[in-house]
C-alpha cells in the first residue's frame, strides 16, 4: 500500500465534526488494523460565523470561511478536503476554484451511495437553508434519483430543532419521534430511502429507528474519505 493520504476535515458544527473524525478513526482499523487510520487535521471557526452568513444569505461569506479553513489544512499537510457539513455545501461553487486542494462533495457522496444501493426517490432532511437550496437536487437528478423535500412548514419546524438542540449535542425523545414522523410522511409520499442531510442527525435517526433505510451522510462522507486516502476498502 502506497503512503496514506492525509485528511482535512473543513468543521462547522462541532457535533457533525466530531463524528466524521470519530468515523474516520475508527474506520480506519479495517485498512490498517487496530488503532491504524490516515492523518488527520481539523479545522473550524465559530459556528456563529457561518450561521450570521446563513441568516443573511450571504454565500460569499460562507466560502470565504471554508476556504480560510482549506488554506490552513493545506498549510497543515491536507491532501485533500473533505466538510461535514451539508448546508454550507450551497457555497461550494464559489469555493471549488479557488481552493489550494480538491474536495470531496458531500451530497455528490450520498447521491452515488443512493444509486449504488438501488433508491429511486429519496426524501432530504436537513436545515431550512439546505431544504429551501438545490444542493441535494441537483446531486440526486445527477445520479437519476427523484428528490422530495417537506413542506415549507416542516422545514422550519426541522431546523429550529436541529439548530437549537442537534447541533448542541441535545438528543431528546420527543424529537426522534417527530423525525421518525417526518420519514413516515416521506413513506406515503413513495420514497424508498432517507437522506440524513444534516450532520447531526444520524445521533438520532438510523435504520433501526427509522421506517425507511437511511443515507447517513456523515459516515458516508468518512467513509469516502478513507477510500480516497487509503484505495478501496479491503474485501470489496
Amino acid at each position: 500500500m502506497s503512503a496514506p493520504l492525509h485528511i482535512g476535515i473543513v468543521g462547522c458544527s462541532a457535533e457533525g465534526a466530531a463524528l466524521c473524525y470519530r468515523t474516520v478513526c475508527e474506520e480506519g482499523a479495517r485498512w490498517l488494523g487496530p488503532h491504524g487510520h490516515p492523518e488527520v487535521s481539523l479545522h473550524t471557526p465559530s459556528l456563529r460565523h457561518y450561521v450570521d452568513c446563513l441568516e443573511r444569505q450571504d454565500l460569499a461569506g460562507v466560502a470565504a470561511l471554508m476556504l480560510d479553513s482549506a488554506h490552513k489544512l493545506a498549510a497543515a499537510g491536507a491532501d485533500f478536503l473533505i466538510c461535514p457539513d451539508n448546508t454550507i455545501h450551497q457555497a461550494f461553487e464559489q469555493v471549488r476554484p479557488h481552493s489550494p486542494r480538491p474536495w470531496l462533495h458531500i451530497a455528490e457522496v450520498v447521491a452515488e451511495a443512493a444509486r449504488a444501493r438501488g433508491f429511486r426517490r429519496l426524501g432530504l432532511m436537513g436545515t431550512r437553508w439546505l431544504l429551501d437550496s438545490e444542493v441535494y437536487p441537483q446531486a440526486l437528478a445527477a445520479q437519476g434519483l427523484d428528490c422530495v423535500r417537506p413542506a415549507p412548514e416542516v422545514r422550519a419546524a426541522m431546523g429550529q430543532l436541529i439548530m437549537d438542540e442537534l447541533v448542541r449535542g441535545v438528543l431528546k425523545a420527543a424529537t426522534v419521534q417527530r423525525f421518525q414522523a417526518w420519514v413516515q410522511d416521506f413513506q406515503q409520499q413513495g420514497c424508498d430511502a432517507v437522506v440524513l442531510g444534516c450532520t447531526e442527525i444520524p445521533l438520532i435517526l438510523n435504520d433501526g429507528n427509522s421506517a425507511l433505510p437511511t443515507l447517513d451522510s456523515t459516515r458516508l462522507l468518512a467513509r469516502a474519505a478513507l477510500c480516497r486516502a487509503l484505495g478501496p476498502e479491503p474485501g470489496a
